[in-house]
């Protein structure tokens, strides 16, 4: 699980209105009568009350789905009320659930679960949005060398991090045996037809490396047709804001501190109609005989990558930083922003397995660390 926290500025909301009671229908009128002058209205020098400015409210709201956190946060305008807000809130959460139904390997109705369950024997008919994921996906396994690989499905069972936690690693023969199907270049996308093919029988995909990002690229455009206009939304450790708090600063995020308690933070970052992505080893993971394993799997070897604590890409959408973000995790500092930089709009923070710190060159300047990450297993 990626883990980010965002710190944003808590507003009240201060409101109020004027009523006016109308005209009654028979209201009487001045008499005028035979030699009489006219009556004269008498003026008054009350000044109408103007109504008390406009004050933001920040609107938050909670949830879960494709089995992480889900939190949003936005404020209020003139045009866009606290109820319009939740109503948007759930509206994207809707979306993200749905999302959840079609791309996920748990439900063997979903899509990925009968492109799987076809596996060397025909190729699937999926949606345009399934097709879209997993060819962003093969185009990412390509510029990363294969480092993100929604083939790591393979080993499926054999490393157990989720709810089938087990902390035993498996024995090296049972990974050599799965690992000769492991590869990218085993899914087959046939954009025309609009199908998936994995071409070996024992070949398994899974979303769960980019999936989430791109949950997240929808229910933001949820929340931006719908009208909110500054927000956040953020499932597990991938975010995106849109806009600025009402007195212009940007949405700050916070990098965990991978080695530090749950909520500590070594450094933030203002992120301003970008996404935030984490991947780090410090969650669905466990120790055995001093050495650490966890759920990124570095496709080359079978085994959990061992050259980064954690990995945090700054990209134009949720999708791309998290497929970007595990890529890098599993390359390393130097071949990781080797691919950062070839990027447009992209950059990373990296906590290398010796506990240093790498910036890339579009964040420098952007990042204020807090303190330095701490050390330790």
């Amino acid at each position: 699980m990626k883990s980010v926290r965002v710190l944003a500025l808590c507003l009240g909301l201060l409101a109020a209105c004027r009523d006016e009671a109308p005209a009654p229908a028979s209201a009487p009128q001045p008499s005028t009568l035979p030699g009489a002058a006219p009556a004269v209205p008498v003026a008054s020098d009350a000044t109408p009350a103007s109504p008390p400015p406009f004050v933001p409210e920040k609107v938050s709201q909670e949830g879960h789905a494709m089995g992480t956190h889900l939190a949003f946060a936005a404020f209020t305008s003139p045009m866009m009320g606290a109820a319009k807000v939740r109503a948007a809130f759930n509206a994207a959460t809707a979306e993200i659930v749905r999302i959840e139904k079609v791309m996920t390997t748990w439900d063997p109705a979903s899509e990925v679960s009968r492109i799987n369950a076809a596996a060397g024997k025909a190729p699937v008919a999926v949606g345009a949005e399934t097709l879209h994921v997993i060819g962003e996906a093969q185009r990412t396994s390509a510029l990363s060398g294969g480092a993100f690989d929604i083939t790591f499905e393979t080993l499926h069972g054999l490393w157990k991090f989720d709810q089938d936690l087990d902390p035993h690693p498996p024995a090296a023969a049972d990974i050599r045996a799965r690992l000769k199907y492991l590869g990218y270049r085993h899914v087959k996308v046939d954009e025309e037809r609009s199908t998936v093919f994995l071409d070996e029988s024992h070949v398994r995909i899974s979303l769960g490396g980019i999936a989430k990002g791109y949950a997240v690229d929808r229910a933001a455009k949820v929340l931006l047709d719908a009208g909110v206009s500054s927000f956040y939304a953020q499932a597990g450790g991938d975010l995106y804001t849109h806009g600025t708090k009402p007195d212009g600063a940007p949405w700050l995020a916070g990098v965990r501190d991978p080695r530090g308690p749950e909520g500590d933070y070594f450094a933030v970052m203002p992120v301003d109609d970008h996404s935030f992505s984490t991947a780090g080893d410090y969650e669905r993971a466990y120790i055995v005989d001093g050495k650490r394993y966890h759920h990124i799997i570095d496709p080359h070897t079978g085994y959990p990558a061992t050259v980064s604590r954690s990995v945090t890409i700054w990209a134009p959408t949720a999708l791309q930083a998290d497929a970007i973000d595990d890529a890098v995790f599993i390359l390393g500092p130097e071949k990781g922003l080797a691919l950062v930089e070839s990027l447009d709009g992209v950059g990373a923070v990296i906590v290398d397995a010796h506990n240093r710190v790498w910036i890339s060159k579009r964040l420098e300047g952007r990042v204020r660390m807090v303190h330095p990450p701490r050390d330790g297993l």
